[in-house]
């Protein structure tokens, strides 16, 4: 074969854990005029995005990880919004593939494919690619903020679906009770350290308590309380994944210790206003 001109010389990125895979991939792009650097793992991925510049991603999804393809993605698009991500995935795979979309993956290429065609595919999404227009990037808590009734639906779906919790009847209402003020003194709680990486301190909540001392004369359990909790934490972290193209990532690790440590505040305080009377016994 004859070597194809070079297109501007469009550095690539090129993750995947199979040695025989890169390899051939590599020299079948590098053919095709394109300037290749290679990646065995998500660590040396993410090296590579934060110390070079690159105009394509291409990545595995399984390495050997589900999330692994989705780790160099999320990084790839916070760092450089321009480039374009490809993610190869194996069939069927449609979950796999509704996360890439939620990722805002370019395209998904299902294996097996023709190395040959790939370069093809490149250079096609590469002329018809637009700029990328930087989408504001906002703190966990205005996001919270922004999703709070969202954030109450999502979590009365959820204990719906739970046997444990539905065992007491209640309604809507009656369930979702002190939610929404809880959830609002998380946000406060967020709110309160400005610098990465700075904690706060928990908050004392009137509602916890409020919460605890209500699901006790519903008829809650302990067993029962703690499953409440675990719920909201899901939900909570469930809303992050939902907003990820928003999220300002350079905050999300001590905001996402905080809502950890937010809720586990919670609870305790609730369990203690829970057990400072009779605990009813559900059948």
């Amino acid at each position: 074969m004859t070597p194809t001109e070079r297109p501007g010389s469009h550095k690539v990125l090129l993750v995947d854990d199979d040695e025989a895979i890169r390899d051939m991939m590599t020299a079948t792009l590098e053919h095709k005029g394109f300037d290749l650097v290679a990646a065995a793992n998500v660590t040396e991925a993410l090296n590579l995005i934060t110390t070079m510049r690159f105009d394509v991603l291409i990545t595995d999804l399984h390495m050997p990880n589900p999330s692994d393809g989705f780790a160099v993605i999320t990084a790839m698009r916070h760092l450089q919004p321009n480039a374009l991500t490809l993610l190869v995935s194996g069939y069927p795979d449609v979950k796999s593939a509704m996360d890439a979309i939620l990722l805002e993956a370019d395209e998904i290429i299902v294996k097996p494919f023709e190395t040959r065609k790939l370069a093809d595919l490149v250079n096609d999404k590469l002329l018809d690619r637009k700029p990328v227009i930087p989408t504001p990037k906002e703190r966990v808590a205005e996001i919270l903020q922004n999703c709070r009734s969202l954030i109450v639906e999502d979590w009365l779906v959820r204990v719906k679906k739970s046997k444990e919790l539905t065992r007491v009847s209640l309604s809507d209402q009656e369930r979702t009770g002190y939610l929404p003020r809880l959830i609002e003194d998380l946000i406060v709680r967020l709110r309160t350290s400005s610098i990465a990486g700075e904690e706060s301190e928990s908050i004392c909540s009137a509602a916890a308590f409020a919460h605890g001392k209500m699901r006790r004369s519903q008829g809650y359990t302990p067993a029962m309380l703690v499953h409440d909790s675990r719920v909201l934490q899901v939900t909570l972290f469930g809303t992050l994944q939902k907003n990820l193209s928003a999220l300002d990532f350079s905050l999300l690790l001590p905001d996402v210790m905080t809502i950890a440590d937010e809720v586990d505040s919670q609870l305790t305080q609730a369990m203690e206003s829970f057990a400072s009377g009779a605990v009813p016994l559900v059948a």
